[in-house]
């Protein structure tokens, strides 16, 4: 894995991401995909008064946005499927989703069953395979960023951070607030 970025953060967008990612991060691994609604703070706060009890320092500066857990996802075998029905009221600036993800070396995908399934269990019993989880997070701007945690160094200071981890996964997240 490439360096860790280790400098303060202060974008508002990869701050709700990072604390998206360690909320699901301490529900620990083998989870469902998860997926948040991203909304300015002090919208929510407008509507939600009660709320401000519950909030930190940096959960109020300006700009901030809160991470709001979508419970109840479909079940679907599909992430496009899924993606691809989400929609988002105007209130929604952005989305947050965390996904985990095998990852082989390429040479892995060779001479793979013919059969998903034990194509999948072949993979999965892959001495180098690495479990990863992915958090991609985008507002309706087109701003991004993915964070990526691995099973093998799982710790809130090893997270990796970048803008391109996931383009694929970005473009549908980014997709879902198209009219």
């Amino acid at each position: 894995m490439g360096a860790v970025n280790v400098q303060p953060v202060a974008d508002p967008l990869a701050i709700a991401a990072l604390d998206a990612e360690r909320h699901v991060a301490a529900a620990g691994w083998d989870q469902p995909p998860r997926l948040f609604a991203l909304v300015r703070t002090a919208d929510l706060l407008a509507r939600e008064p009660h709320l401000r009890g519950q909030m930190g320092t940096s959960d109020l500066a300006e700009g901030a946005l809160s991470a709001v857990e979508q419970e109840g996802l479909p079940a679907t075998s599909s992430l496009e499927t899924l993606l691809g029905r989400l929609a988002w009221p105007p209130e929604v600036d952005g989305c947050a989703f965390a996904i985990e993800r095998m990852v082989v070396p390429p040479d892995a995908e060779r001479d793979l069953p013919e059969r998903p399934e034990a194509a999948v269990d072949h993979l999965a019993a892959h001495p180098d395979r690495q479990d990863v989880r992915l958090l991609v997070a985008v507002l309706r701007d087109g701003t991004s960023i993915c964070l990526l945690r691995q099973r093998a160094h799982d710790s809130d200071d090893a997270v990796a951070t970048g803008r391109d981890l996931a383009p694929g996964l970005v473009a549908a997240l980014q997709a879902t607030f198209e009219d």
